[in-house]
């Protein structure tokens, strides 16, 4: 059975107060293993993340390692709250590099009515500076990234309708159709069976994509799982685990600002290891991990 080990009981990046945007809250970020270094794109908050203390505004902080647990970040946001879908500021990114390209899906939370929140892309040459593309599906939606290549000549993005995983097609990364349900619910499970949704992006390996995803029951604990789908044709799913991979257990992934969660939206595969970072409670970034050859061989 599959398990991430905790690298450090204690979280590896957390809130700063000298920076009033992230004051608050550090979680939630996507990650990617790059010219060897780990790099960072977390989300942060300017007061606490479960809105009891008002409306707090999201922003995208950097940070990069060199080990993949030791970061330096960048004083100011990459990202902020500066377009009309963003009101709130942009949540959960997930980052592929496609050629010479980085692409992040993540949520813009525009918070003006109920449901404000639209799945956004944005581009990067570097990972520092991003172009924004606007909203890729016009509903509420999130969970969203590419896969890191192609599939049959078309991109591929999972997205979430709740309480379910999708899958979508597009020639243009403007039109996107053929929506098909991957992975559902399951109401006999402990720990996955109010709805699911991705980690981070999916992962090549010689036997299918491996896909991290979360589960979240209906005490709203979030736990994380694993599945296998195919490579060209990853709407079937080859293998899922019926136990999760990672439960909140630590003090800080149980009682934070959104107590019991722990929530992933990115990793960084390391020679023979694959690194996942994930927020826990709406906190605080930890990391965990295992050897990728365990991974390769889930079925």
């Amino acid at each position: 059975m599959l398990k991430l080990s905790r690298i450090s009981s204690d979280p590896i990046l957390v809130p700063n107060p000298d920076h009033e945007w992230e004051a608050a809250a550090v979680f939630n970020c996507g990650a990617i293993y790059h010219d060897g270094q780990v790099h960072l794109i977390y989300r942060a908050t300017n007061i606490t993340s479960n809105g009891k203390q008002g409306k707090y505004i999201n922003s995208f902080g950097y940070a990069v390692s060199e080990n993949g647990i030791d970061f330096l970040r960048f004083k100011r946001p990459i990202l902020t709250n500066d377009t009309p879908q963003e009101l709130r500021g942009p949540e959960d990114p997930r980052i592929v590099r496609i050629n010479d390209t980085f692409y992040m899906m993540y949520t813009g939370y525009g918070g003006r009515f109920n449901d404000d929140y639209r799945i956004c892309l944005a581009t990067s040459q570097n990972l520092k500076n991003w172009n924004r593309h606007g909203v890729m599906l016009d509903e509420p939606n999130k969970d969203a990234s590419l896969f890191p290549e192609k599939i049959n000549g078309k991109y591929v993005m999972f997205h979430r309708r709740t309480p379910n995983i999708y899958l979508a097609h597009s020639e243009d990364l403007i039109n996107w159709n053929n929506h098909q349900v991957v992975m559902k619910v399951n109401p006999e499970s402990t720990w996955e069976n109010e709805k699911i949704g991705i980690a981070g992006p999916p992962i090549k390996t010689s036997e299918g994509w491996f896909l991290i995803y979360h589960g979240v029951n209906k005490e709203h604990k979030y736990s994380l799982g694993a599945a296998l789908l195919d490579l060209n044709h990853p709407e079937k799913v080859i293998a899922r685990q019926v136990e999760p991979i990672l439960e909140p257990k630590l003090d800080w992934e149980i009682n934070g600002y959104v107590p019991n969660v722990v929530f992933s939206c990115g990793h960084a595969v390391i020679d023979d290891e694959i690194f996942v970072y994930y927020g826990g409670a709406d906190t605080q970034i930890g990391v965990a991990n295992m050897p990728f050859s365990e991974m390769c061989n889930f079925k």
